[in-house]
């Protein structure tokens, strides 16, 4: 690991009433003196001071916060300038730190030194990135316990019990002559039986819950025609979509983002499903079958004042071959008009206007989002995390067989690799690319 002295403007670009340059490493200290002119600053306490460029010009009247190592995020002597909200002059101070000696720090450079120095784990840093995108109060209820280490209690926990259960493998390979508990391979299998299960658990309620952190998907979905646009305005709340009597004017997807309860969600509105002789209809309409695939919810929308159709049978259709395993809400819409619509078998989750009053839908919305969270089992907040567990589970399947036939040392090979898996959670020391990559879509200043 680099010892060098990073810097970076830790606030995002535009105007605001503050931005942050943060810098850290072992010349952090000595440059705040030179941009300061001052000879020392108080650990911990925020001095209020000008700073000044390479030419002694005066940039801004600043607040500078020492943080002395290793009583900081990375572990290393770290230094907070708070300087008046604006591009020019937090990217002024910035640049007046490199020509102090400190070089810009790469994406994500703070919280992959404060993995290395030991100030967090993985499982921490990856909360910490995902906390600044988090889509719902939840999600970020969630990131925020993680932060404090809640994962890497749980992680810890799953680790000792297959240590434990390691160890009754290893006392008998290396005891073998020894009187032994006769049940000794039940009791294995039992305690290897309620980890899986513990693992599969958490595993299918993080699946389950994935919304919360990325920010459910919700797809609108019907044959031309049926009001999707209106329904989409309505809940926006202003004209985004075009709407028309004309079928087929919503020719590609239409995405937004709106907030519902304490999430926040991206709605989209798809073209008309229907068999289509224009090719860019056509092109649209594989984009919606596609942003069907993508949601975790999905409103189906029919019009009450129409007969039902073929194209209303192929709605239902699609929603069971691409929508069994997830959430839906049938509307009956333009309630307001004549009903003709009959379909056999179709049972209407809401039924409204979507030009009037879409509240009930909300109300729907927001229910089904709520109860993603009703749960407070640890949630997995990545595909790298799921991918480990699943990696944990598929070596403990794997051990039952040796097991059974009481091949021990390929038991304890495949409870060896299941710690490692587990393990890669929080601390896979020996994946450094692995770690570039993921530390590097944090963002910059982070």
């Amino acid at each position: 690991m680099e010892n060098d002295t990073i810097a970076a403007v830790a606030t995002a670009n535009g105007i605001g009433s503050i931005a942050i340059i943060r810098l850290s490493g072992a010349e952090s200290f000595s440059i705040a003196k030179k941009l300061s002119k001052k000879e020392n600053f108080q650990n911990r306490y925020a001095t209020l001071t000008n700073i000044y460029n390479a030419d002694g010009e005066l940039i801004d009247e600043s607040i500078v916060i020492y943080f002395k190592g290793p009583h900081s995020f990375t572990a290393e002597d770290v230094v907070e300038i708070q300087c008046h909200g604006g591009y020019i002059v937090a990217q002024s101070i910035l640049k007046a730190a490199l020509d102090a000696g400190a070089r810009l720090a790469n994406a994500g450079e703070f919280s992959k030194r404060a993995f290395f120095n030991g100030r967090i784990d993985l499982s921490e840093a990856e909360a910490i990135s995902q906390l600044i995108e988090a889509k719902s109060e939840d999600a970020a209820k969630i990131l925020a316990a993680q932060m404090k280490g809640s994962l890497k209690e749980f992680i810890e926990q799953v680790r000792d019990e297959i240590i434990h259960i390691l160890a009754y493998s290893e006392v008998t390979i290396d005891y073998a002559e020894e009187d032994l508990p006769t049940d000794l391979v039940a009791q294995i299998r039992a305690k290897l039986d309620e980890l899986y299960k513990l693992l599969q658990k958490t595993l299918m309620a993080s699946q389950s819950r994935a919304g919360l952190m990325q920010g459910f998907r919700v797809a609108i979905i019907g044959k031309p025609n049926v009001g999707k646009s209106s329904l989409l305005n309505a809940l926006l709340n202003y004209n985004r979509a075009i709407v028309s009597d004309i079928a087929g004017t919503t020719r590609d997807t239409i995405e937004e983002q709106v907030k519902i309860g304490t999430h926040l969600i991206r709605i989209v509105d798809t073209a008309g499903i229907r068999e289509a002789d224009d090719e860019i209809e056509r092109i649209g309409i594989e984009r919606s079958l596609d942003a069907i695939k993508q949601s975790d919810i999905v409103i189906a929308l029919f019009d009450g004042s129409r007969e039902a159709d073929d194209e209303d049978s192929q709605i239902v259709e699609l929603l069971h071959a691409h929508a069994a395993d997830k959430e839906k809400i049938i509307i009956k819409n333009k309630v307001d008009l004549p009903q003709k619509f009959l379909l056999e078998g179709m049972d209407f989750d809401l039924e409204l206007n979507s030009k009037e009053d879409v509240s009930s839908l909300v109300a729907k919305l927001q229910a089904i989002m709520d109860s993603s969270n009703s749960s407070d089992e640890i949630m997995l907040i990545s595909e790298r995390q799921i991918s480990a567990v699943r990696e944990t589970m598929r070596n403990i399947e794997e051990a039952y067989e040796p097991l059974e036939s009481q091949e021990l040392e390929i038991f304890s090979f495949h409870l060896n690799e299941a710690v490692k898996a587990m393990a890669s959670i929080t601390r896979p020391f020996e994946n450094d690319e692995m770690l570039d990559k993921m530390f590097g879509s944090f963002c910059l200043g982070k």
